[in-house]
């Protein structure tokens, strides 16, 4: 096995001393000195202690940004659920550290804008290459923030399961189910149909009532099965 970096490091301590002696009564001294190293040389790894929390944030940020430019539009979806992968399996690797993380981010407010603040980054990254993927077609804005908020939404509902529950099991096989409706969602959203100028021509008998009238309409407007 492979020794910590330094990173890790700081951020198993952080995540042990905020653990055994809340957030607030930590200093970011308590982790340099927990985790064998200097003041200054955890600030070249963190700018505060909460970012200690999220450790190599950017790091994974870029792993999915190159995972998403090695795509095109037409290997989009390929791609979109590779990266969902890479960011679960950051969290499965290194478990007790995740849970741990967990626990806190519930008790503490500040930890816990400090992940909206990193889903949102995460939302925002895939938003921007599905937008580029989309191109100048019709709602393109709108669509791509839909994708990308159901790409988010379905990692996070596998994550928080796992989590929950101890992280006991494998998610991969929930997360692939996840996916299943993220990969229809984008399969709808892809080539979106506007009905809005279609017509419908209908004739009635005088003797109809309002009642035949508007089923015979409901059925014509009803997509085919």
């Amino acid at each position: 096995m492979s020794k910590p970096s330094i990173s890790q490091r700081l951020a198993e301590a952080a995540v042990a001393l905020f653990d055994e002696h809340g957030y607030d009564e930590t200093t970011v001294d308590d982790i340099a000195a927990r985790a064998g190293v200097s003041r200054s040389t955890f600030f070249r790894y963190y700018r505060s202690k909460e970012d200690a929390i999220f450790p190599d944030h950017d790091t994974l940020l870029e792993r999915i940004a190159a995972r998403l430019r090695a795509s095109t539009a037409d290997t989009a979806i390929v791609a979109i659920t590779d990266a969902v992968r890479i960011v679960l399996a950051h969290y499965v690797d290194d478990a007790e550290v995740s849970l741990r993380r967990y626990r806190l981010v519930r008790r503490v407010p500040a930890l816990r804008d400090r992940e909206i603040a990193s889903v949102a980054r995460y939302q925002r990254l895939f938003r921007e290459f599905v937008g580029e993927w989309l191109g100048d077609s019709p709602d393109a804005g709108l669509r791509a923030e839909l994708m990308a908020a159901s790409v988010v939404a379905a990692h996070n509902q596998v994550l928080r399961g796992w989590l929950r529950a101890g992280g006991t099991y494998d998610p991969s096989g929930p997360l692939d189910h996840a996916l299943r409706y993220v990969i229809a969602t984008f399969r709808h959203l892809e080539q979106p149909q506007d009905k809005g100028d279609q017509i419908v021509v209908a004739t009635f008998s005088r003797a109809a009532s309002p009642q035949d009238v508007m089923a015979a309409i409901q059925q014509h407007l009803e997509p085919p099965t």
